[in-house]
């Protein structure tokens, strides 16, 4: 019998409804007003600055409930449940028509986001390919082609719902399309380990 293998896969882990709905509300009714920074991806895209869970209880709370899923996602990318820490977080807001440019996220291990309000279909998070990658440089792209899984140059996520968080490598590409619908408020955040040990080159980080 043929079998088709997927080799080396990227983790993405998907977490319903981990954050509660009051805790989600006072996220949203706190950080929506201190979103002042401009982005140069949009005129409708703002953000506050960056932030440490220490910076509010309301942060403090959403990092001890987020924590624990950085400990099982951490052990895919790893093979080790090692100790984690949230390094920043920030609130987007992201207004009609705004829209978030491709890009990744640097000094960092894990990244995430917890959606904060109901999110249109077309405005959903995207992840895409590296534009470097290891590809052929000579692609087979018609309107005929059948996309999947081992072709594809984007990932559409699933449709978010408020309190839902999703984690995935901070190298991993992503953007936001243009946002047809309401607001869309999100809280994105970086991730680094405790340490990590290549046989016996021990390298240790502080949040």
């Amino acid at each position: 019998m043929h079998e088709v293998i997927g080799l080396f896969p990227t983790p993405f882990m998907r977490c319903p409804g981990v954050l509660p709905r009051p805790l989600v509300a006072a996220l949203v009714d706190h950080f929506s007003r201190m979103a002042f920074q401009e982005n140069n991806s949009s005129t409708n895209l703002s953000h506050t600055s960056m932030l440490r869970p220490s910076d509010s209880p309301l942060l403090v709370t959403a990092a001890q409930t987020i924590t624990p899923l950085l400990a099982q996602f951490g052990g895919l990318m790893f093979g080790e449940q090692l100790g984690w820490s949230l390094k920043e977080m920030w609130v987007n807001v992201l207004d009609t028509g705004g829209r978030q440019s491709m890009h990744n996220h640097a000094n960092s291990f894990i990244s995430g986001v917890a959606y904060l309000t109901p999110t249109h279909p077309d405005a959903r998070t995207v992840f895409m390919k590296s534009p470097g990658g290891t590809e052929f440089s000579f692609k087979n792209d018609h309107a005929g082609v059948t996309t999947g899984a081992y072709n594809a140059d984007k990932w559409i996520s699933m449709q978010p719902e408020p309190g839902d968080v999703v984690l995935f490598p901070s190298y991993l590409m992503h953007a936001v399309p243009p946002n047809p619908g309401e607001r869309r408020i999100t809280l994105a955040f970086n991730a680094i380990p405790t340490q990590l040990d290549s046989w016996g080159y021990r390298i240790a980080f502080r949040g």
